[in-house]
């Protein structure tokens, strides 16, 4: 025997409500709990390096989250501000060389020094743009993200097939794994939406598109790639 259709309709209209309020605070509750995760995570790694007469719980009895961040960030602050004076870079130039007589060590300090000046001091370019390629064969398109012009020995090795670009290609629905192409600039078709935008339609796994940008055509148009910068 079928439902009662009011019993139905009820069960539907919980369940709509109940998707609807899942909608609005699971945004809050997952930024909230990434949040206190960081805080959780720093103060896990600096408070430990605190002398335990100076932890919040000996002087004034409470457990006071985000101590350790505060700190760090202090931390921070002083040895940038110290490490721009000519004392601070003989010292940094010092540890360094130590570091360079260290086969392995070396090699991972080396890696994430680039990376760090990459990203934090912008000492080279960096994701600019969004483009699509074609992967992993003709006829399949692919998300990525154009790096810079191919440089150095692989530009050099290449430089018989034409105008090289390095993208990166991500994975779904984690964007921090992928794989490193070197592709044609003919081959790359730029679009005109932000990395923000292409991130979050990489990491919903294609379910949430950006807004086609006013004045701009819609992806997939015979608008002709726009040319990327050189450098």
């Amino acid at each position: 025997m079928s439902q009662d259709p009011t019993k139905r309709g009820l069960i539907a209209s919980l369940r709509g409500n109940f998707i609807a309020g899942l909608a609005v605070i699971a945004p809050g509750v997952l930024t909230i709990w990434l949040v206190w995760n960081v805080i959780t995570w720093i103060d896990g790694l600096v408070l430990p390096l605190i002398p335990r007469s100076f932890h919040p719980q000996a002087m004034v009895g409470l457990d006071v989250p985000g101590v350790g961040v505060i700190v760090f960030v202090i931390f921070t602050l002083v040895m940038g501000y110290f490490t721009k004076g000519l004392i601070g870079r003989t010292l940094v130039g010092w540890g360094e060389r130590i570091v360079e007589a260290m086969p392995i060590i070396r090699s991972i300090y080396n890696a994430v020094k680039q990376i760090a000046d990459t990203i934090l001091a912008r000492t080279a370019p960096t994701f600019d743009r969004a483009c699509l390629v074609q992967y992993p064969r003709p006829g399949i398109w692919a998300m990525a993200f154009i790096s810079t012009t191919t440089r150095g020995e692989i530009g050099d090795h290449l430089s018989g097939k034409g105008d090289m670009v390095s993208i990166f290609l991500p994975t779904t629905p984690n964007p921090t794994s992928g794989f490193l192409l070197f592709v044609p600039r003919e081959d790359v078709i730029e679009l005109d939406m932000s990395i923000e935008d292409a991130a979050k339609l990489v990491i919903s796994a294609g379910l949430v598109y950006p807004d086609t940008r006013k004045g701009k055509p819609r992806n997939g148009g015979d608008t002709p790639p726009v040319s990327i910068p050189k450098g």
